[in-house]
């Protein structure tokens, strides 16, 4: 594998890491590359232009640094700009959740993260798209998205993932809307649900493993449909995850497909890779395979 010469980093401001955006920037430099593009951002929001920018730039390498909003907005734009699903994406896990470099091995280290950017393995992954937009780990709507929505970035700050767990607790007692959820032009489930994941990892926000058989790189999306509702039940689906495969649960379906269609009886919010969105009535989720490449740990460790 070449070594990356010209190099872009996507940094949110508010995050950090081991010593910081300095400690990146040194530990960057150390690595004997031409160009370092360096692009930070107030908010998660004002990173998909610069990340257009480096890849119109010519870059070898773009290094995403913060949680998972900055992750899934950078994913977003390699799968969609021309040539920016060849451009490797490095992850520095500096957020709360960090879900995707969770899945992927990649430490909350920030000299073990580099060393993986510059001399890992590159790895073609599957992204799901949702409504236009890409995701890397999951999409989800009813109780899923309004336990986002609540997770405000001061409660994160204060709880890390079990701000998660305290915000989704005051959604369990809420009434469950009508979905119709086709799989693959199929209608696949037709009543009440508290909940439908999309997902093309196997941990989800919250730490919480859902899809048990979930690979990045099948050319499939995960999906699951939760029934439960009120604290009991939620109480007992979750328990189950915990200690078993999640489609042993009675409150649980699962299936797998390419493409999924959502008909909701009511708007509800839904969220992306654990970034909150606005309340729709229906969903479309698309598999886009082998879409965006990602640098991951070898496979000696």
């Amino acid at each position: 594998m070449q070594t990356p010469r010209r190099v872009a980093v996507i940094a949110h401001q508010r995050k950090t890491m081991g010593g910081g955006l300095d400690e990146l920037r040194r530990r960057l430099t150390d690595q004997g590359i031409d160009e370092l593009l360096w692009y930070e951002v107030p908010k998660s929001k004002k990173a998909p232009k610069q990340v257009a920018k480096a890849i119109k730039a010519g870059v070898d390498l773009i290094v995403a640094w913060g949680g998972d909003g900055i992750v899934q907005r950078t994913v977003d734009v390699l799968a969609r700009e021309k040539g920016g699903g060849k451009i490797p994406l490095a992850i520095m896990p500096a957020g709360t959740g960090n879900l995707l470099a969770g899945n992927l091995g990649v430490p909350e280290d920030l000299p073990r993260a580099v060393e993986i950017a510059f001399h890992g393995e590159r790895r073609r992954i599957d992204v799901g798209r949702l409504n236009g937009e890409h995701f890397a780990v999951m999409a989800g709507i009813g109780f899923d998205g309004a336990m986002i929505s609540d997770a405000d970035r001061e409660l994160k700050d204060r709880l890390g993932k079990l701000a998660y767990v305290w915000a989704g607790l005051r959604h369990v007692n809420g009434a469950a809307p009508h979905a119709k959820v086709k799989v693959d032009g199929t209608t696949w489930f037709d009543d009440e649900a508290s909940c439908v994941l999309v997902g093309n990892v196997g941990t989800i926000t919250g730490g919480i493993r859902a899809f048990d058989d979930a690979r990045p790189d099948d050319g499939w999306l995960d999906v699951g449909v939760a029934t439960a509702q009120g604290a009991l039940q939620w109480a007992r689906a979750l328990g189950t995850m915990a200690v078993g495969r999640s489609d042993h649960s009675p409150f649980v379906r699962m299936t797998r497909a390419r493409r999924v269609d959502v008909k909701l009886g009511s708007k509800l919010e839904y969220e992306l890779d654990g970034g909150a969105r606005e309340a729709v009535k229906r969903l479309t989720v698309e598999v886009a395979p082998a879409a965006v490449t990602v640098c991951v740990p070898g496979t000696d460790g």
